[in-house]
């Protein structure tokens, strides 16, 4: 058995409950997204004073996303793929809300991973099984390819 299938499946075992598997749809991005935005709101330093425009593509957020797509590319190429077109999407709406809300990107962020995070565990007090992150931290990036992992089923890609 392949790494990611081992992982996607002991991932699956604490996400029966069909509840716990709705809130993990909707919550899962959103707290992907709210790091994101987390890590974009850091200043880049030198960058950020020499130009704006430096700062929608040289910034903390693009670093971190390439390490965790490196990760995912040595689970599954496939994955890795679909994660790169979710972070891309997830970079564009922190550098759109960071450009044009009123409301700073890490108040916007923040507020997000908080109320996502107690829906999560509310799952997961519907589920009657602690989140698999409290096992093995890689869970915490496993929850995203766990969706992923569906959507390619659903279209018939391989993964």
């Amino acid at each position: 058995m392949r790494k990611i299938d081992a992982l996607l499946y002991e991932y699956g075992l604490s996400h029966q409950n069909e509840t716990n598997k709705a809130i993990h749809w909707i919550c899962v991005p959103a707290i992907f997204f709210s790091i994101v935005g987390l890590i974009f709101s850091i200043p880049a330093g030198i960058l950020d004073s020499l130009s704006p425009f430096l700062h929608n593509f040289a910034n903390w957020a693009t670093v971190v996303l390439v390490l965790v797509l490196i990760y995912y590319a040595t689970l599954s190429p496939p994955l890795a793929l679909g994660m790169l077109l979710f972070s891309a999407v997830c970079l564009a709406m922190a550098n759109l809300i960071d450009l044009i809300s009123p409301i700073p990107l890490w108040t916007v962020s923040l507020s997000i991973f908080a109320v996502a995070w107690i829906f999560q565990f509310y799952g997961h007090k519907i589920e009657g099984k602690k989140p698999s992150f409290l096992k093995d931290i890689q869970f915490l990036l496993i929850g995203p390819a766990w969706l992923m992992h569906f959507i390619y089923k659903r279209f018939g890609f391989a993964y």
